[in-house]
């Protein structure tokens, strides 16, 4: 097969600050950064640089501005797992205290995954712990 995901495009009022909103969060780094897009990659994809084939370059994140504000809930959105329920909490945290806020979508009370939303309001999941 030759088509793969290659990255996940979000729109911003602000594109610039909210990819280096997510840079902070995930511990990625911005790959470049124009008025026209700002580019997020995992720090080992740029270290690894042309080792890497086309088969094995991650996902990216994109970010892009519009003008208008975002509407209502998101179709998609990102999931991230923590290694221990530990972990989970003190991420949780940790986003929130970067500018992230907890929102409802529906998702009940017993539910094993946290919805946050990043500062333009895209709703992403904090899920349980995922131990192997």
């Amino acid at each position: 097969m030759t088509l793969r995901w290659y990255s996940t495009v979000i729109e911003s009022a602000d594109h610039r600050a909210l990819a280096r909103w997510w840079a902070e969060a995930l511990g990625w780094e911005v790959m470049f950064d124009t008025d026209e897009e700002a580019v997020l990659v995992p720090p080992w994809a740029r270290d690894l640089g042309s080792k890497l084939t086309f088969e094995q370059v991650p996902p990216g994140l994109v970010f892009v501005p519009v003008e208008h504000a975002k509407e209502g809930k998101n179709r998609l959105h990102l999931d991230f797992a923590p290694h221990t329920s530990q972990d989970r909490e003190a991420e949780i945290e940790r986003l929130v205290g970067l500018g992230a806020i907890r929102t409802d979508v529906g998702q009940g009370a017993d539910v094993g995954w946290e919805v946050l939303a990043d500062p333009d309001g895209n709703e992403f999941c904090v899920l349980s712990s995922r131990e192997y």
